[in-house]
């Protein structure tokens, strides 16, 4: 009975895995669905996305979500070791907190796994990433990701929020658009780039400045 259960689990496991395998495969080519969106049309609750491709997304935006959510985005292999170690010692007793995400970790997050902090879904996000770092070149990972990251109740990706805070297309943010979007990220639900708070503009301003000190951290999307 036990090495059936056994053999049944690992079978599962497999199939989970070559499930997964297989639609990292196909996303690579067909516009994608967050667990978040596919939640609310499921639940009959609004979804504003409008996807874009990466080269009709400004570069201020591109350069600014890189600096500020993944600075080694083009360099790393998926996760980035050092912040990773960095975050988990100093893990509290609800898990890792954002800041050890890059970018392939939070798209592989937002379309496979669930939201809330853990210490299990940081795990799975980890494989996940290096998974999609593999298969997909960096510039299908951001572009995925900029079209799939919630900017509020209901808006996902850069072309529904460049609509909804500057009533423009996402090839069309200067960089001071591109640093509110960016920095409303971590917040999304508490931080209006179309009115930003004084801290939210000064979170701006701080990546405004460190977007024009870094070297070309955006080499591998341009």
């Amino acid at each position: 009975m036990g090495s059936c259960f056994l053999r049944f689990l690992l079978w599962t496991l497999l199939a989970l895995c070559v499930g997964l395998a297989g639609l990292i495969l196909v996303e690579r080519f067909l516009p994608p669905v967050s667990t978040l969106m596919a939640a609310r049309w499921l639940t009959g609750e609004a979804v504003d996305q409008h996807y874009v491709p990466l080269s009709r997304i400004s570069p201020e935006l591109r350069s600014a979500v890189i600096a500020s959510e993944d600075a080694h985005f083009c360099t790393h292999g998926g996760v980035d070791w050092g912040a990773l170690d960095e975050v988990l010692e100093r893990a509290g007793p609800h898990g890792p907190s954002r800041g050890a995400s890059t970018i392939p970790m939070q798209t592989a997050k937002n379309l496979f796994l669930w939201p809330s902090r853990s210490y299990v879904r940081k795990g799975l996000e980890i494989p996940l990433a290096l998974l999609l770092d593999l298969a997909w070149p960096k510039r299908r990972i951001l572009e995925v990701y900029l079209n799939i990251a919630e900017w509020g109740d209901g808006i996902f990706g850069a072309g529904a929020a460049a609509r909804r805070y500057f009533h423009k297309g996402a090839d069309a943010l200067d960089v001071r658009e591109a640093a509110l979007l960016a920095t409303a990220l971590p917040n999304p639900h508490l931080r209006n780039p179309a009115k930003p708070s004084p801290r939210h503009m000064g979170l701006a301003m701080r990546l405004m400045a460190r977007m024009r000190s870094a070297d070309n951290h955006t080499a591998c999307v341009e």
